[in-house]
């Protein structure tokens, strides 16, 4: 048995947009350095440009966590109850979704995103290829802890936070993503979490600004969703994409570089930039062993196991629910 219904659980305001996208835009573009959350990044448009970067050549990190998913199935079986409930943190990837489902033979698969249309289609899309299995789609944003579907209550629950996405965030929201991660997902459970390693900054910076200019199109795209939802002026033209390895922080940051003078206008304020002056959109963080172990801990939760691709390019960690002790 399959379900599509759908749990929106996204605030919107009286114009059909959401409090905290407006909030977080208007909040960002007052900073000196300009910057605006990445997970503004996934409207419609966003989440299929997102899914074209995933099958660059430059963009290793689909290949190598794939690799590892088909490779390590008999070890996931043993260490994930069976029939558990597979909640994933954002759509399903048309690729690595599957390959755990076909793998475990969950109970019921949860997909819990803030992108609605593309939830909705990713959902159908599994269906239709795990008819057997129930589906319930949650529109919601992850970052806050998330009521999952009465459906659910009763099985085992894995979390399925794939791609790395943890490091496009600083530390604290990470480990704050983690808690509400371990709170929706309650006692008992789970979490299978991709996690990029450090590596050659050239490999790093390439994979995050391809040839054929697909990762800079994803990223003029919030402007584009900024310019139609929140009535914005934003000249997208003279925004260059940029991606810059930061050594010091361990990451990739993502920035739109104003190429000249600029002033614009979003829901009714006006803004400026200077010539060389940059909206910070995204950062991705990489790992090394301690730092993950370090950053799960922190947010509740104990690795059991750890797998690399052959390459040793990227992480996929398994970890459960730490039990809370009370302070001595």
């Amino acid at each position: 048995m399959t379900s599509s219904k759908g749990i929106a659980l996204v605030d919107l305001d009286d114009d059909g947009v959401d409090h905290a996208f407006r909030a977080d835009v208007l909040e960002g573009l007052t900073q000196e350095q300009k910057a605006i959350p990445a997970r503004w990044f996934y409207d419609e448009t966003g989440s299929q440009l997102f899914e074209e970067i995933t099958q660059l050549p430059e963009y290793y990190p689909t290949r190598a966590e794939t690799e590892i998913l088909r490779a390590r199935c008999a070890e996931f079986v043993a260490l994930i109850a069976p029939g558990s409930a597979v909640v994933e943190f954002g759509s399903g990837s048309s690729v690595k979704t599957p390959i755990l489902l076909d793998c475990i033979a969950p109970g019921a698969y949860v997909p819990l995103d803030i992108s609605g249309d593309f939830l909705r289609a990713s959902a159908k899309q599994l269906s239709a290829k795990f008819p057997g299995l129930p589906v319930y789609p949650v529109e919601a944003d992850f970052m806050r802890q998330v009521a999952l579907p009465d459906e659910v209550s009763g099985l085992p629950k894995v979390g399925f936070f794939p791609g790395s996405t943890i490091g496009n965030m600083v530390a604290r929201t990470s480990v704050d993503l983690l808690r509400s991660m371990r709170e929706t997902l309650g006692e008992g459970a789970k979490l299978l979490i991709g996690m990029d390693l450090i590596k050659d900054p050239q490999i790093l910076e390439a994979a995050y600004d391809d040839a054929a200019g697909v990762t800079a199109k994803f990223n003029r795209n919030l402007v584009t969703r900024i310019n139609r939802e929140l009535d914005g002026d934003i000249p997208e033209d003279l925004l260059a994409h940029e991606a810059r390895w930061v050594d010091e922080f361990a990451r990739i940051e993502m920035h739109l570089v104003a190429q000249e003078d600029m002033s614009f206008e979003v829901s009714g304020r006006r803004f400026a930039m200077k010539r060389g002056e940059s909206i910070h959109t995204e950062n991705s963080h990489k790992f090394e062993r301690r730092t993950s172990t370090t950053l799960l801990l922190a947010g509740g939760w104990t690795p059991i196991r750890r797998w690399l691709d052959t390459e040793e390019r990227f992480s996929l960690i398994l970890a459960e629910a730490t039990i809370p002790r009370s302070a001595p």
